[in-house]
């Protein structure tokens, strides 16, 4: 019983993964640039994402440009791209194979097939949270240095956005979901290995029928 329900505690955290990393992926604020200018009035917050690139204005207007151009891109973006859409792909697998072998389902067949499934849907957990925690620390990595190089204007430095930390959070979440599934599969095959399935034999029974079929044939 605790078992199944440390599966449907992970569960539920892996749903928080998928989601966020999904929203991660979407968000055009994975880096921010507040311009506040000589008036407030006329403050424009700049914000970069995968896919776009937004600007905000104080007087509510809001604007964004799609990236078209893939190889016009720097690197960290394009494999920021590859391996969070992957991130994405592997969380959805794994949250279809994690339903399949978890214990308060009725899916997935014996004992032995859920526990093969729920190792297989953590280890998709734990893939997508390593897929999606490299690029966020890459993509933190690229902004802290150029906030930090001298040779670059104050106007074109950057911080990190809201996406950066769901991002980070997300994988937090995913991996600690796929550790979770695949510790539990390892305590069911520990416990078939010492505590193996009573096999009950009656030959003493048997050999005394058989015994009482030959008397009576020679009788």
């Amino acid at each position: 019983m605790a078992s199944a329900s440390l599966q449907f505690f992970a569960f539920i955290l892996a749903l928080f993964g998928v989601f966020g990393g999904i929203t991660a992926t979407l968000l055009p604020n994975w880096k921010v640039n507040a311009d506040v200018g000589s008036n407030i009035i006329t403050a424009i917050t700049q914000m970069q994402g995968l896919w776009m690139d937004c600007t905000w204005y104080s007087t509510g207007m809001f604007s964004c440009t799609l990236k078209y151009s893939i190889l016009s891109l720097p690197v960290y973006i394009q494999a920021a791209r590859t391996t969070m859409v992957l991130s994405c792909i592997l969380s959805a697998f794994g949250i279809c194979i994690t339903t399949v072998g978890m214990k308060c389902t009725k899916l997935g067949g014996d004992t032995d097939s859920k526990s093969h499934a729920c190792f297989a849907g953590g280890v998709c957990f734990i893939l997508a949270g390593i897929f999606e925690l490299v690029p966020t620390s890459w993509y933190t990595r690229e902004i802290i240095s150029n906030f930090l190089d001298q040779n670059i204007p104050e106007s074109s430095k950057h911080e990190p956005g809201g996406a950066v930390y769901t991002g980070f959070i997300s994988a937090g979440f995913l991996f600690i979901a796929g550790v979770i599934f695949c510790t539990s599969c390892f305590k069911q095959q520990q416990g078939a290995w010492i505590y193996p399935p009573k096999q009950h034999h009656f030959p003493s029974t048997e050999q005394e029928s058989n015994a009482g079929y030959n008397l009576k044939d020679y009788v």
